[in-house]
């Protein structure tokens, strides 16, 4: 175990959280000290929820440890039964509560409560907040249609799917989904049911009448797809419909698991507007922009394919904190040439990104403050996230239209290219040059003043406080390219403080380019 700051997951009990809180009919005792319920403000202040979780909670205290903490689970099923009247209860344990080894979901079990009792087994010092979300949408469908038998289809009606995966706390799923049932609506599907987000126990029950099965999120549903697929023989998509390429395939896949033909839904060009974006935008702005990507498995993967297949950025760095999925990102990185980087530790993830000098970061809440202190563009694409990554407008991250809202998402953080390269080209002209006045101010004097008092290099990264540039190397360091300047700056004000120089000339910013060149 490590001491730590930030943490990109909470433990595995957090993940049957995620399940609780999405799901209708279904609540959760959780066998837990007072200090274990701050989760409740995961989903009323970040995600803006209108209703706290359903859950109860044992809430143990220390003076409790000496006596039958077995009886306050006890009395926290029952309380919770008849208060709640769920249609199903998942009965777990904190990190502190796994300690004490009370076993709360077996006390459940064995109470002959008339709703299905779900005992969760969530090691919480091994596995993690992904994992839990996975094993107790796992538990629960497994639970409830494991009696099942696979139901007859009636010839000639629509195909049906299944949307499995989305949760609370998942990135853009209220959008996602919305813009799924779109897609599967325009090539002729039905959606038979979406979970675990707003389903029922009776509408998990109505999972097995579908065709196949559309794995969203991995890291939530692939164990329970996987499964559905051995007992019911569901198939189950493995591409997630995040960029027009991965749309496209998304389409091609299930055309092939349902038998319908979807090639005139395929048009990218008619679909989404990045394609043409992507193409017509000034070279500066896009081609060859270093990104560097570290976020939950699914939008990593999505992330490195759509930034360097469909925006021409170089990927310089990728990585996830989802171990479960470690081999696809190690084997997506080793294709793109590069090493993966796959840790929970945020400290090591900001000494990568500094390492590899990106111009711009796609990553969590994390990778956000990260690149804040380093000065660098951020965009968050996975959780976990902020409030501010929770907005009321529409804005999917899946489908044609995902795609649009990625592209502005990921570019406009980015300095405009087109508009430093128009500052270079007429630079020296006799309007547009760096001693020229802005045009609001007119051409007096006292304008040119203020542009000149207003346009001189600041030093030791803009504190003012260090050696002086003279004019040629102020001017030589405007040549150097926008989204390098400030780290050239910066090296060669460092190179002269460290040799003892008061004034940066031009053979001081070529002796420091050299200098930090080796």
């Amino acid at each position: 175990m490590q001491l730590t700051l930030w943490t990109y997951e909470g433990p595995p009990h957090v993940g049957a959280m995620r399940i609780a809180t999405s799901m209708q009919g279904v609540h959760y005792v959780l066998h837990a000290p007072q200090g274990d319920t701050y989760a409740d403000l995961l989903f009323t202040m970040i995600e803006r929820r209108d209703r706290r979780p359903p859950v109860t909670y044992t809430t143990f205290q220390a003076r409790d440890l000496g006596g039958d903490t077995a009886n306050l689970v006890i009395s926290a099923v029952r309380e919770a039964y008849e208060r709640f009247k769920p249609q199903a209860l998942l009965v777990g344990e904190s990190c502190t509560a796994e300690l004490i080894q009370d076993q709360p979901g077996g006390l459940a079990a064995g109470m002959g409560l008339p709703v299905p009792v779900v005992p969760l087994e969530l090691p919480a010092y091994s596995k993690k907040e992904n994992w839990g979300a996975s094993e107790t949408f796992y538990y629960l469908v497994r639970t409830l249609l494991k009696d099942l038998e696979p139901p007859e289809r009636v010839p000639g009606s629509r195909p049906r799917a299944n949307l499995l995966g989305p949760s609370a706390m998942g990135f853009r799923v209220r959008d996602n989904i919305e813009e799924v049932r779109r897609l599967l609506d325009r090539v002729g599907i039905d959606v038979n049911v979406v979970a675990p987000e707003g389903a029922s126990p009776a509408d998990l029950l109505r999972i097995p009448e579908a065709d196949f099965n559309i794995c969203l999120y991995p890291e939530v549903a692939q164990t329970t797809c996987a499964w559905l697929e051995r007992t019911f023989k569901q198939p189950f998509t493995r591409t997630v419909p995040i960029g027009v390429n991965a749309t496209c395939e998304f389409l091609a896949e299930i055309g092939a698991l349902s038998g319908i033909q979807v090639s005139s839904s395929l048009s990218a060009e008619d679909q989404s507007r990045l394609p043409w974006y992507s193409r017509s935008v000034d070279s500066n702005y896009l081609t060859g922009k270093r990104v560097f990507i570290f976020a939950d498995a699914t939008h990593a993967l999505a992330a490195a394919r759509m930034a360097s297949e469909e925006l021409g950025f170089e990927v310089v760095g990728l990585g996830t904190y989802s171990r479960e999925f470690a081999r696809q990102v190690r084997q997506a990185a080793s294709d793109l040439g590069l090493e993966a980087l796959i840790t929970d530790d945020y400290l090591e993830v900001e000494a990568r990104i500094t390492e590899a000098e990106p111009e711009l970061v796609l990553g969590t809440q994390m990778e956000r403050h990260i690149a804040k202190r380093l000065g660098l563009p951020c965009a968050v694409i996975s959780a976990p996230f902020h409030v501010q990554d929770v907005p009321a407008r529409y804005s999917p991250q899946m489908g044609f239209e995902g795609a649009n809202v990625l592209f502005d998402t990921w570019v406009h953080p980015l300095m405009m290219g087109l508009e430093e390269h128009l500052l270079g080209m007429f630079r020296d002209d006799f309007e547009f040059h760096d001693g020229a006045a802005p045009s609001h101010l007119g051409g007096g004097p006292e304008a040119n003043a203020a542009a000149r008092d207003g346009n001189g290099v600041k030093t030791m990264a803009d504190g003012g406080a260090g050696p002086a540039w003279d004019h040629e190397a102020e001017r030589e360091l405007r040549k150097i390219p926008f989204f390098v300047r400030g780290k050239a700056r910066r090296n060669t004000e460092r190179f002269a403080c460290d040799a003892g120089l008061e004034t940066i000339t031009l053979e001081t910013l070529y002796d420091a380019k050299a200098h930090f060149g080796r």
